[in-house]
């Protein structure tokens, strides 16, 4: 049986381990064959190690099939999405592993609207790659060399500002730590939050294939953060993942938000504040918190649940004709700008959102509804995961009842006063489980059945 290439959110290996330059190269060959001759690409990297080699390697295959390859280099994930979409570019290859620990890299490949490939044209490159039906341009169409492209990085900045009240936001004198995890959104993050008057204090804003802090910014991960926003007096911190498509908040006295409860924040000024006059419907991954339905219901906001993965969430946006969709990892989809996550934008907005309100990060954060949030993951051999996944949905659906159930992607249970969601990872070999309840000692018990269910069918 053949491992799929594409999980979730793209290819994801460990570098010179599966990730070689050789399986590199039939990757480009394969994305390039599933194209037209002739089709323009642009290919895009973050810093991480051995991507100096793999876009290379990605490279020589694309333009071997005839693709007109354009380099934009070091770039986050959702400026060279913009730059595709806007420039009238065909494809898109971003060299990247997103939030994936530093030993990874990988790549997504990026349609002409600037979203990220649907299944169907995975499932096409795939086989193209196992079957090695590798389209061969003749040595006499050859020639065509690579063109740089030096300005996507500002032109991101720039549209990222004109979608918000600059004026309004440098009038409310905030002070901001952000912290790029040593990687791409350090070349603009920052410039965005200068461009919005903001005093800017950087943290991990120096490129380095070796990150001081692991690029998933969860709050393991940013007790630096934490730390440098209340030493300074910061009104909040931004933390992004490596290609800077996910933003974090952090707020003054230090909580690290959840990804849910940020994004249901920003719902809340765009659907209220900014009298865009846009569709009431909001997208999200089923791993975000039924408070978002609680909340979002006083408006009268319809909320459409999806599989994880950004590509779900975006292609069920444009499909609902809803503008608004976001991930509980810190991924907000703002479609009056693009129907990616971005990590900037969403971190313009929250600013604006401050402003707008009067009051600090901290005080808009205690309106939401509290509830005690428990994650984890279990491992599993990634040739059993589907078997054993169901074997342990079929003991869940056995042990809780009498609630509601969403089984779009693993299974969500939905009770009076909690809630918990297990799902196999799409990009390691994990089943992820996440539980919310109204208090500690709940979530704690409903975590401690699930894991004894998990062991009872051999996940460890």
């Amino acid at each position: 049986m053949r491992q799929r290439l594409f999980g979730t959110d793209g290819v994801r290996g460990i570098v010179n381990e599966w990730l070689t330059p050789e399986n590199a190269l039939r990757l480009g060959l394969a994305i390039g064959s599933y194209f037209k001759p002739s089709d323009k690409v642009l290919v895009g990297c973050d810093s991480r190690a051995g991507n100096s080699f793999l876009v290379k390697a990605v490279v020589s295959g694309l333009l071997s099939t005839g693709m007109k390859v354009f380099y934009a280099g070091l770039t986050p994930t959702p400026a060279l999405q913009l730059y595709v979409r806007d420039k009238g570019f065909d494809v898109g290859v971003m060299v990247t592993a997103s939030h994936n620990p530093p030993e990874y890299s990988g790549l997504k490949v990026v349609m002409s609207d600037g979203i990220e490939a649907p299944r169907d044209v995975e499932e096409s490159i795939e086989e193209i790659y196992y079957e090695l039906t590798f389209r061969r341009i003749t040595w006499t169409a050859l020639g065509y060399d690579v063109k740089v492209v030096d300005d996507v990085n500002d032109y991101y900045v720039s549209k990222v500002l004109e979608k918000v009240d600059r004026e309004v936001i440098s009038k409310k004198g905030l002070k901001v730590v952000i912290d790029c995890a040593n990687n791409v959104g350090s070349l603009t993050t920052p410039h965005v939050l200068r461009g919005l008057g903001v005093k800017v204090l950087t943290l991990n804003c120096d490129i380095s294939h070796i990150p001081y802090r692991n690029p998933e910014p969860t709050p393991e991960n940013l007790v630096d953060l934490v730390s440098v926003v209340r030493s300074v007096g910061a009104d909040l911190g931004v933390a992004h993942d490596g290609d800077a498509d996910r933003a974090i908040f952090v707020d003054c006295i230090g909580r690290v938000l959840q990804g849910d409860r940020s994004a249901l924040m920003l719902c809340d000024h765009i659907l209220n504040n900014k009298k865009l006059g846009i569709p009431k419907k909001v997208v999200t991954a089923v791993s975000s918190s039924t408070v978002v339905e609680e909340v979002l219901s006083r408006y009268g906001v319809e909320v459409i649940w999806t599989r994880v993965g950004s590509i779900n969430i975006a292609r069920t946006m444009m499909r609902e004709g809803s503008l608004l969709g976001f991930e509980e990892n810190g991924g907000f989809m703002y479609g009056i700008h693009q129907y990616v996550r971005d990590g900037a934008m969403a971190t313009a907005l929250m600013l604006e959102y401050i402003a707008y309100s009067g009051l600090t990060l901290h005080q808009l954060y205690d309106k939401l509804p509290k509830m005690y949030v428990v994650k984890t993951k279990v491992g599993v051999d990634p040739r059993d995961r589907d078997v054993v996944f169901e074997k342990l949905k079929m003991r869940l659906l056995e042990v809780f009842s009498g609630g509601r159930v969403i089984d779009v992607d693993g299974v969500k249970f939905i009770a009076s006063d909690y809630w918990f969601l297990v799902r196999p990872s799409g990009t390691e070999p994990l089943i992820r489980i996440y539980v919310e309840a109204r208090d500690e000692v709940l979530a704690n018990k409903v975590l401690n059945n699930i894991l004894t269910l998990a062991n009872e069918v051999g996940m460890k």
